[in-house]
Formats: C-alpha cells, sequence, structure tokens
C-alpha cells in the first residue's frame, strides 16, 4: 500500500472533530497518509477576507484527494452572505477541478429501524457540475415591486452523458442489474428530453442491465414506500441534491450519508465530504457523528485503488451503526470502535 498525500479541509463547527476520527480510522486500517491541512470554510473567511485563494487552489490540484469535514457559520449568522461558500468553495472546487460526479450510497444498517416500508440499499449518482448550479440566470428591477429573476438548468450533451456513463459502468462495477434515470420529462421537456434520450442511447450499450425512469415526485413516494426499487439511480443536480438528503433521513439518519465528488477522468484530485453541515450547536459536546466522515474516507480509498481497504473500512462502519448501543456514544468512541475492527 503506497502512501497519499491528502488534503484536509476541517472546515467550520464539527468539521474537524469528525475528520480527526476518519484519520484515526484511515490510520487503524495501516493507511500511510499526509495529511496537508487547508484553512477554509467561514472563520477563515471571516478572519481573511477569502473564499479560496488562487494559491490554495493550485496546491490543491497537487493532491491525491481531498477530504473535508464541513463548512458554514451559525445558524442565522449574517456574518458570511449566503451563497458565498457554496459558490465561491465548494462550487469552485467542484468546477475548478471538473468533479462531476457527486456518488452517495445509503443503506439501512441491519436491524435499524427506518422510516420506510423497507431497508434502502443505493447508489446515486447525481451530476455535479451543471443544472441551475452552473449560475445561469439574472434579474432585473431588482428590489421593486415589478422584480424578475431567472434561474435556468444548464445540460449539456457532454455533461449528461459522461454522467449517465458513470451510473451504467457503476451498476457493472458493482454487479447491479438496474440503472434508474429520475428526472420531471413531463414538465421540463427539453432538460428531460437530452436526458431521456442519452439515457437510452448509453443504456442501449448494456444489455443486460434493465433501464427504468421515474419522475422526481414518484422517487420521492418510492424512496419512502419501496426504496429496493432503485438500485443506481441517476439524475440532474438539483434533483439529485433533494433525493440524498430524502434518501439520507430515510436510511439511517444524515449522520451516516457520505458521499464523493468525483474526478473519474483522473485529471485532478477528487474531493470526499459527509453529506451533513457544521452543526455549530454541539461543537464539543462529543454528539457529532464521524460515521459518515470515515464511510467517506472509505470511498476516498476505493477511487485511490485501495479496494481491500476501502471495504474492510466500509464493514467496519456498517458494524458500528448496526451496534443499537452506537447512538449513545462520543464522536471519539465512535471512531474508535470502527478502528478497533480493523486493528
Amino acid at each position: 500500500m503506497g502512501g497519499y498525500t491528502i488534503g484536509v479541509i476541517g472546515g467550520d463547527g464539527i468539521g474537524p472533530e469528525v475528520v480527526q476520527e476518519a484519520l484515526k480510522v484511515l490510520a487503524a486500517a495501516g493507511v500511510e497518509v499526509e495529511a496537508v491541512p487547508f484553512d477554509l470554510g467561514a472563520s477563515a473567511y471571516l478572519r481573511t477576507g477569502d473564499v479560496l485563494p488562487d494559491r490554495i487552489l493550485d496546491q490543491l490540484r497537487t493532491l491525491d484527494a481531498i477530504l473535508l469535514g464541513a463548512i458554514g457559520p451559525p445558524v442565522g449568522s449574517t456574518e458570511v452572505p449566503a451563497g458565498l461558500l457554496e459558490r465561491g468553495l465548494l462550487l469552485r472546487l467542484r468546477f475548478e477541478l471538473d468533479l462531476y460526479i457527486n456518488l452517495r450510497p445509503f443503506k439501512t444498517p441491519r436491524g435499524a429501524a427506518t422510516l420506510g416500508a423497507a431497508g434502502m440499499d443505493l447508489w446515486v449518482v447525481r451530476e455535479n457540475t451543471e443544472g441551475p448550479y452552473a449560475g445561469e440566470g439574472g434579474a432585473l428591477r431588482r428590489g421593486t415591486a415589478h422584480e424578475v429573476a431567472t434561474q435556468g438548468s444548464v445540460n449539456t450533451r457532454f455533461g449528461v452523458e459522461r454522467c449517465i456513463r458513470y451510473a451504467f459502468g457503476l451498476s457493472a462495477d458493482k454487479g447491479l442489474s438496474r440503472v434508474s434515470l429520475v428526472h420531471k420529462t413531463n414538465v421540463l421537456t427539453y432538460a428531460g428530453s437530452l436526458w431521456s434520450r442519452a439515457f437510452e442511447e448509453v443504456g442501449s450499450e448494456h444489455p443486460d442491465i434493465e433501464r427504468d425512469y421515474c419522475h422526481v415526485d414518484a422517487a420521492c413516494i418510492h424512496l419512502v414506500e419501496r426504496p429496493d426499487r432503485f438500485q443506481v439511480l441517476v439524475t440532474d443536480n438539483l434533483f439529485g441534491d433533494i433525493l440524498t438528503d430524502l434518501a439520507g433521513a430515510l436510511s439511517g439518519g444524515i449522520g451516516l450519508a457520505a458521499s464523493a465528488n468525483l474526478n473519474p477522468a483522473g485529471t485532478g484530485p477528487s474531493l470526499f465530504e459527509p453529506v451533513h453541515g457544521a452543526a455549530h450547536d454541539i461543537v464539543g459536546t462529543g454528539r457529532a457523528n464521524p460515521l459518515a466522515a470515515i464511510r467517506s474516507a472509505a470511498m476516498m480509498m476505493e477511487h485511490l485503488g485501495e479496494a481491500e481497504v476501502a471495504a474492510r473500512m466500509t464493514s467496519a462502519v456498517e458494524q458500528v451503526a448496526a451496534d443499537p448501543a452506537w447512538g449513545g456514544r462520543t464522536t471519539a468512541e465512535l471512531g474508535d470502535a470502527v478502528a478497533g475492527r480493523l486493528c
């Protein structure tokens, strides 16, 4: 197992706490990591006035991968303008590093109670650099009674097709038999048509994989009532953002939800982060759940080619999550529990 140079962005709130546990588990798994810290997030912005300086972006480009905890000011704070960190840090990293796949696994812990009708075990492949997040739009007569605001969804054949190709490739790699496209083709007819045609054309190259379509509103119902309908779900940026929060809540809580922002071509480092926020209200209390950060680190190892290490880490996280007593453990105790299963 080779050594890896990993950029570590602890960020704000509980971010540093959960990242510390992820690094602990990587060490227990025998991974040699040079962790390079980067001071980015709300607190850094308030101190320096910078969100993501070009010199730091250039440094990040040279790394093997990036592990991020969480960013954001406390709820209700007005010191950081709304959207500044999201667009200036997270989205800029996605665009600049071409992190065009957002991959999120959801699996209800064995024996855990579920909010839905059955357990969940699926992968969500979300297009990560287009849609409304691309920033198209504008405003006229702002602040008046006649204000007009537009925000369009940007979809290119190139961006849509490479996302769909990744979804079918993932299904084949994982030995799964169904890929489901989720969109709203009956209303979003232009974008929906592009996604549908690309889905059918790419899917025809994989005759052994079933193709399935579902409107996004119906998909929300299925995630609650019969999540086993989905194995690999592919969708656009906005729908993916909403559906994955729902899936996280249904499959054990957002504290278990991991994610990878991938550059599958390897032209730059990929970024791995738990889905949850900074949760400033529980900083230092030991109540932060590090399992999503640890699972994200496992996804990082799989992306770096360490499949055996990733499988052991993922299995250890699942074992701890399935333990009825895990909810009463502190942040450090949960990290120790996962690490202990790897030693």
